[in-house]
């Protein structure tokens, strides 16, 4: 059973469920927009993304976060799923993060985008 992520409750008031793709990105969701040492017991578990947000919006930006979430989500999720690609798109007052992946257990390529304002 996958536990959907926000975690909530279905029409009979149980643990609402997710498919593997909706498990898979509330995972990658989790990792970006946790802080490295937000967790107690896993003080490593993040990928430093909120912290660049708060960074001048630039090219250099974007590269460093691309190598920082992809190094993320190789360390954590490296069983789960076979990262493709990581664009990081500087855009206005916005960090485009783009995770291009294969979920590993049934072979289906995935997209998903996320996006964070910056100041």
């Amino acid at each position: 059973m996958n536990v959907a992520f926000p975690l909530s409750f279905d029409s009979r008031g149980l643990t609402a469920e997710a498919s593997d793709q909706q498990y898979v990105r509330g995972l990658i969701e989790q990792l970006l927009f946790t802080a490295p040492g937000e967790r107690v017991n896993r003080p490593t578990f993040g990928s430093g993304l909120m912290q660049l947000v708060f960074a001048a919006n630039s090219p250099e930006l974007a590269a460093a976060t691309q190598v920082m979430v992809q190094g993320a989500l190789q360390q954590w999720l490296g069983e789960l799923i076979q990262v493709e690609a990581v664009d990081v798109t500087p855009h206005e007052a916005e960090l485009r993060v783009e995770v291009r992946y294969v979920i590993r257990q049934t072979q289906q390529r995935q997209v998903a985008e996320f996006t964070q304002e910056v100041p």
